[in-house]
């Protein structure tokens, strides 16, 4: 049985528009300057066509990813039955007693990277938040030792 990789829906529309800009523009674009590059002839010595022929199999790399990633990929909508509570595409407003605040998206593990303040479902802290709701305590293992929040904030976007 493969495993789910959850995507919250906006994430899963990303990705998946990601991967047909790659398909139907970028990589027709860079195989046409690849060819263009190649036709002048000797191209050991040609930095157009090394550049671009590199750029290439990053992009099929990319692809290829991606392509793997819909296979198991699940998308999460939003359901009105999640509201007051954290769950799975919520955006948290957590404090300490410090006065110290803290404000995420929990999403999936695809999502997180170039986003700021979005955090993977697996991290403890989401672990540690997940079903809670307004006012409710998080305690959050760390290194240094426990941490511990109080749920301001719970919406979803």
């Amino acid at each position: 049985m493969k495993h789910r990789t959850l995507l919250t829906a906006e994430g899963y529309d990303k990705l998946k528009n990601e991967l047909s800009y790659l398909i139907r523009e970028h990589r027709p674009e860079i195989t046409q300057i690849v060819s263009w590059a190649a036709s002048l002839g000797d191209r050991s010595e040609n930095a157009d066509y090394q550049y671009n022929k590199r750029k290439l199999r990053e992009i099929d790399r990319r692809i290829r990813y991606l392509t793997k990633l819909f296979e198991v990929a699940e998308r999460i909508e939003y359901h009105p039955v999640q509201e007051g509570k954290v769950f799975f595409g919520a955006w948290c407003e957590l404090e300490n007693d410090q006065g110290e605040s803290l404000t995420f998206r929990i999403v999936g593990d695809e999502e997180v990277y170039g986003e700021k303040n979005y955090i993977s479902l697996k991290s403890p802290m989401a672990k540690a938040c997940l079903g809670k709701t307004l006012d409710d305590e998080v305690i959050v293992r760390t290194p240094s030792g426990e941490a511990h929040w109080y749920i301001v904030g719970i919406r979803y976007a």
